[in-house]
C-alpha cells in the first residue's frame, strides 16, 4: 500500500513566516530610525533656524493708516476735516467661493450700484496683504449698517469698518484754492514710499492737497500682532503709534474767499488777491465750482458725466489755468517798457484819429473809440482813458525785444507761484518763440497787437494778479503762495507757525529794476488817474472811494472783428462777447491787496470787472459783508 501524498509543508511555512515577520521587524525598525534620526535633525540641530521661521509666520507687522492733517485759514478757521465714515467690506478668505452668492445678498440690504461692484472687483485683484479687507461701498447710514448687522450670522466675511475720510465743510467755494483727495491707484502707489502708505486709502489729488501731501499725511504706525495659521489677528504683542500729519494754515481769507465766489455767482469769472508784501494768496475764486465732497470716496458716474459735460465747465480752474489775452490790463508795463527803455520819452503824444496805420493807405488799427482821443494825446491821458494808438506807436518803436523783456520780468509766461501745482505759464511771445512754434518772422504788426494786450500774448488770473502786486511794490518781487504756515502746540495752549522751505522747481523771479526808477511813481499815479481822474474808464468806482484805488481796466476781444465792420454784442451769441478784466491795488500809497478780476463774455472791464473789485477791496479794506455768508455745505 501506497505513502499518501501531503499537500502542505507546515515545518516550511513556519520558516518562511518567521523569516518574512523577521524581516518586517526589521524595515519598520529601520524607519523609526529614520523618523527618529530626522526628528533629532528638525528639533536640535536646526531648532534655531525654525523657530525664528516659526515666530515669524505667527507674529506679523500690520500697518496703522495716520490721521490726516487739517486744514486753517488765515484765521484759524477750519476748511479741511476729517470725519467718521462707515464702509461695509468683504474678507475674501472667509468667504472664499462664496463670494458672488455674498455680493448678491449685500446687494438685496444695502443698495450698491454695478460702478461700486466693478471698483469693488478692481481693489479685490490689486495686491493686498494676507486676510485685509476690501471695500464694496462707502458712508453707510445708520439704517444700512443696522440692516447689516441684524444679517452678520448670514454673511460671514462682511463686517462694517468705521474709518476717517476727508470733508470739506464749504464744498465748492474752496475747492480751486485747495483741491481735494480721493481714493490713491497704483499709478499713485508707484510714487510714493510703498511702506508709509501701507495702510492709506487717500491721497491729495489737486491743489493744496496734492502739494504739501508729505506733510499732510504723517507717517505710519505698525502693530506687531500674533495671527493662527491661517492669518487671522488673535492678539496684539506691541505697537507704534502712528504719527499724524501736520496741520496746516493757509494765507487764503475764507471770509473774503466766500464773499467773492459769492459775488461770481452766475457767471464764468476768476478773482485773484494778494497781499502784496508778504505774496499770501487772500482768495482764488474760479466759477463755477464743485463739491469736492463728491470726489473723496470716488464720484458716481451721473455725477462725473454731469460735471464733464457741463458747458459752464465747472471742472476747469481758471483762477489757474486759464488763458486769456490780458488787453489793456498790460498797459501799465508796456508804458514802462517804452519809457524806461527810452524808445519813447515820457512827455511822448500822439494824435488819434480812432486808428493807426504803420504806412500811408495800410492795414487800419483801430482804437477802442471810434472818433478818437483828440490830436494831442500824452501817457497820462493815454492810461487813463486806454488809449490804442498811442500805446500802438510806443509799441511799435519799442519793439517786440523790449516788451517780451519787461513783461517777463513781471511774470507773465512762467510759473512764479510757490506751491500752486496746477498753475500753467500761458504764453508770452517774442521773436525766437514765433519762429519756434509758427515758423514765421515778427511783424511789426505783432507789435501792436502786444502792445495793447492782444495777439499772441496769452496770462493767467494768477498772473495778472501777480504783476498787479509786483506794480504795488514798485518793482519787489514776493512769490505768491498759499501756505501760511505749519501749525505747532506752544507750551502755554496757544497755536504757532512754522514756514517750511519750498521745494520749488522754479527759481525766484528778480526784482524789477528800472533804468529810470522814477518811473514806478509815474506809472501808479497814471493808474490812479483810470479810477479817480476824471477821464478815467474805471471813475465809476473811485466817486466815493474812501482810499486811493490803482488800476487799469481792460477788455479782450474773443472773436475777430473785418476792417470796416463795428463790434455790435447785442448781435452776438454771449459766449462770442468780450471777456472783462480788471487789475488793481489799494491803498496805492501803502498796498495792502492787489487782484485780478475776469469775466468771461462780461463785457467792458469798466462796467463788469471794475465794481467787482472795488467791492472785493471793500469787503478786505473796510471790513464789508457785502453778500450774506453762504451756509456750510452738508455732508
Amino acid at each position: 500500500m501506497s505513502r499518501p501524498e501531503r499537500f502542505k509543508d507546515h515545518h516550511q511555512e513556519g520558516r518562511t513566516f518567521r523569516f518574512r515577520a523577521v524581516l518586517a521587524f526589521l524595515f519598520v525598525l529601520l524607519m523609526i530610525g529614520v523618523l527618529v534620526g530626522r526628528m533629532y535633525y528638525l528639533q536640535v540641530v536646526e531648532h534655531d533656524r525654525y523657530a525664528a521661521m516659526s515666530d515669524n509666520n505667527r507674529v506679523q507687522l500690520k500697518p496703522v493708516a495716520p490721521t490726516r492733517g487739517l486744514i486753517y485759514d488765515r484765521n484759524g478757521i477750519l476748511l479741511a476735516d476729517n470725519r467718521p465714515s462707515y464702509s461695509v467690506t468683504i474678507l475674501k478668505e472667509e468667504v472664499g467661493k462664496a463670494l458672488e452668492p455674498t455680493l448678491a445678498e449685500l446687494r438685496k440690504l444695502i443698495p450698491i450700484t454695478d460702478k461700486e461692484v466693478e471698483r469693488f472687483r478692481k481693489r479685490l485683484k490689486q495686491r493686498r496683504r494676507p486676510y485685509e479687507s476690501v471695500p464694496v461701498r462707502f458712508r453707510l447710514t445708520e439704517e444700512e449698517i443696522a440692516r447689516l448687522a441684524v444679517n452678520y450670522h448670514r454673511l460671514p466675511g462682511v463686517q462694517v469698518e468705521a474709518n476717517l475720510i476727508r470733508y470739506y465743510p464749504y464744498g465748492e467755494s474752496l475747492v480751486h484754492a485747495l483741491g481735494y483727495v480721493g481714493r490713491i491707484n497704483q499709478r499713485e502707489l508707484a510714487t510714493v514710499d510703498p511702506d508709509n502708505y501701507a495702510a492709506t486709502h487717500y491721497i491729495g489729488k489737486l491743489g493744496v492737497e496734492k502739494f504739501y501731501e508729505p506733510t499732510l499725511h504723517g507717517e505710519v504706525g505698525w502693530q506687531k500682532v500674533e495671527t493662527n495659521a491661517r492669518g487671522r489677528v488673535m492678539r496684539v504683542l506691541e505697537s507704534t503709534d502712528p504719527v499724524p500729519g501736520e496741520d496746516l494754515q493757509l494765507t487764503i481769507d475764507l471770509r473774503l474767499q466766500l464773499i467773492t465766489e459769492k459775488l461770481l455767482q452766475g457767471e464764468k469769472a476768476s478773482i485773484v488777491a494778494i497781499e502784496p508784501k508778504t505774496g499770501d494768496i487772500l482768495a482764488l475764486v474760479s466759477t463755477p465750482g464743485y463739491d469736492p465732497n463728491l470726489f473723496v470716496t470716488g464720484i458716481s458716474t451721473k455725477d462725473y458725466s454731469r460735471l464733464r459735460d457741463s458747458p459752464d465747465l465747472p471742472l476747469f480752474n481758471r483762477a489757474l489755468r486759464g488763458g486769456y489775452p490780458p488787453g489793456s490790463t498790460v498797459k501799465p508795463i508796456t508804458a514802462l517798457a517804452a519809457i524806461d527803455s527810452e524808445s519813447v520819452p515820457e512827455t511822448h503824444t500822439v494824435r488819434d484819429p480812432g486808428w493807426y496805420s504803420l504806412r500811408p493807405g495800410g492795414r487800419r488799427y483801430r482804437d477802442w473809440k471810434r472818433g478818437g482821443h483828440g490830436n494831442k494825446v500824452d501817457l497820462k491821458l493815454a492810461m487813463a482813458q486806454s488809449c490804442d494808438v498811442w500805446f500802438y506807436d510806443a509799441g511799435y518803436k519799442t519793439g517786440i525785444d523790449n516788451m517780451s523783456d519787461y513783461l517777463g520780468r513781471f511774470g507773465f509766461g512762467q510759473v512764479t507761484s510757490l506751491d500752486l501745482p496746477e498753475a500753467l505759464p500761458a504764453v508770452l511771445p517774442s521773436r525766437e518763440w514765433k519762429k519756434r512754434t509758427r515758423r514765421l518772422p515778427w511783424y511789426p504788426g505783432d507789435s501792436l497787437n502786444l502792445s495793447i494786450g492782444q495777439g499772441f500774448l496769452v496770462a493767467t488770473p494768477l498772473q495778472l494778479a501777480t504783476a498787479s502786486a509786483v506794480l504795488a511794490n514798485r518793482g519787489k518781487w514776493v512769490q505768491p503762495k498759499m501756505l501760511k504756515g505749519v501749525r505747532t502746540q506752544l507750551d502755554d495752549g496757544g497755536v504757532g507757525l512754522n514756514m517750511p522751505v519750498l521745494d520749488n522747481p522754479q527759481s525766484h523771479p528778480k526784482d524789477v529794476e528800472l533804468n529810470h526808477p522814477e518811473f514806478w511813481d509815474l506809472t501808479v499815479d497814471y493808474m490812479v488817474e483810470v479810477v479817480h481822474g476824471e477821464r478815467g474808464t474805471a471813475r465809476k468806482i473811485g466817486l466815493d472811494a474812501p482810499y486811493t484805488i490803482a488800476g487799469k481796466t481792460g477788455t479782450a476781444q474773443v472773436v475777430g472783428i473785418k476792417q470796416d465792420e463795428r463790434y455790435d454784442a447785442d448781435k452776438l451769441e454771449k459766449r462770442f462777447h468780450d471777456h472783462a478784466l480788471f487789475i488793481a491795488f489799494a491803498p496805492a500809497e501803502d498796498p495792502k491787496i492787489a487782484l485780478a478780476v475776469i469775466v468771461e463774455n462780461g463785457g467792458g472791464g469798466s462796467s463788469t470787472a471794475a465794481p467787482l473789485a472795488r467791492k472785493v477791496m471793500d469787503a478786505y479794506l473796510l471790513g464789508d459783508d457785502l453778500e450774506p455768508k453762504p451756509e456750510v455745505a452738508s455732508e
